[in-house]
């Protein structure tokens, strides 16, 4: 049956109902190109270089005693080497703990120098290493993926809701690492990024979002080239094409296209709000090059990025509606 449905699904519903307005006012129907959209920057330019300081084996060990001994280990073990950027911070993180705990261990003068500069050297890098375990995973690319179709809020819904709250889990751990307060649930953070790779709910908004920019544009040409060049009621009272045309704006724009629409501003509020938050958290590392896809593809608030050009999109469809059905004296009343 939802094979027989034009409404089924998001990209025949929003076609549907571009060529039902267009037949019910006698107009052309026209399907423009989706609009272009900033895909996520690739790996080796969302991710910053990270200078190194490494220790001898002399001031290896001179640690003994310390838990900065087996920490600094771990490091230098195969598997310590090729680190995922999630874990290279939990490292960092654990370093400077154990670091900073072992201090009043060392009796070597030149030994706790090297330390306290490490540390330091640390702190300073800790910014990208969390930009890094955030912006710069395979994870979170998987998640704004614009591979993997349109959103469907039926099957998404609940997905997105965690997904909102995991975001702002993880807002509120990089502000206190920021702070210096090392005591958040790293390990948590990596179950967030592993429910990310298994969908890809942030690009399905993008996509969708296109979607409706671009047929809502053409929904609004049609509505406006009828009110401008061939007046639907041309003595100020409803014909009955206008009543039909009352009854489609009803049953197809209120019933089925409002709804999807309603789904897709709420979930990607929902969605992101906190992830333009993440970002801008870290703005001070963020690389130029990440910087517009952030403008134009997650930013929230700005009226130039995606889902400004939505709303400024939803805005002039109603108006368009609006000014056509007060030609007949149809306009509903609110």
């Amino acid at each position: 049956m939802a094979a027989c449905d034009p409404f089924a699904k998001p990209e025949s519903l929003m076609d549907e109902y571009v060529k039902r307005l267009a037949h019910v006012l006698d107009v052309e129907p026209r399907y423009s190109e989706l609009v272009s959209i900033e895909r996520i920057p690739r790996p080796r330019e969302r991710k910053l270089a990270i200078s190194e300081i490494d220790m001898n084996m002399l001031e290896f060990l001179g640690l003994y005693g310390c838990e900065l001994q087996f920490v600094v280990g771990e490091k230098n073990s195969i598997m310590g080497r090729v680190m995922q950027p999630l874990n290279k911070l939990r490292y960092e993180v654990r370093f400077i703990q154990a670091a900073e705990a072992c201090l009043p261990k060392i009796d070597d003068e030149k030994l706790t120098e090297t330390v306290l500069q490490t540390i330091e050297h640390k702190k300073q890098n800790l910014g990208k290493t969390i930009w890094n375990a955030t912006w710069g995973t395979d994870e979170i690319a998987q998640l704004l993926s614009l591979s993997n179709g349109l959103y469907d809020p039926e099957q998404n819904k609940y997905d997105i809701t965690q997904y909102s709250h995991d975001i702002d889990y993880l807002n509120n751990a990089v502000t206190n690492l920021l702070n210096g307060d090392f005591s958040q649930d790293l390990q948590y953070i990596g179950e967030i990024q592993q429910r990310w790779q298994y969908g890809s709910h942030a690009g399905q908004l993008h996509n969708s979002g296109r979607l409706l920019i671009s047929r809502l544009e053409d929904a609004t040409q049609i509505l406006k080239q009828r009110t401008q060049q061939k007046p639907l009621c041309p003595q100020g009272k409803a014909t009955n094409q206008a009543r039909v045309l009352e009854s489609m704006f009803f049953s197809v724009y209120i019933a089925k296209v409002q709804p999807y629409m309603a789904n897709v501003d709420r979930s990607a509020e929902q969605l992101f709000e906190p992830l333009a938050e993440l970002a801008m958290k870290q703005r001070q590392v963020m690389p130029d090059t990440f910087q517009t896809y952030f403008n134009q593809s997650l930013e929230w608030n700005n009226e130039k990025s995606l889902w400004g050009r939505y709303q400024q999109r939803v805005k002039e469809h109603t108006e368009a509606w609006q000014e056509l059905l007060e030609q007949c004296g149809l306009r509903p009343q609110p």
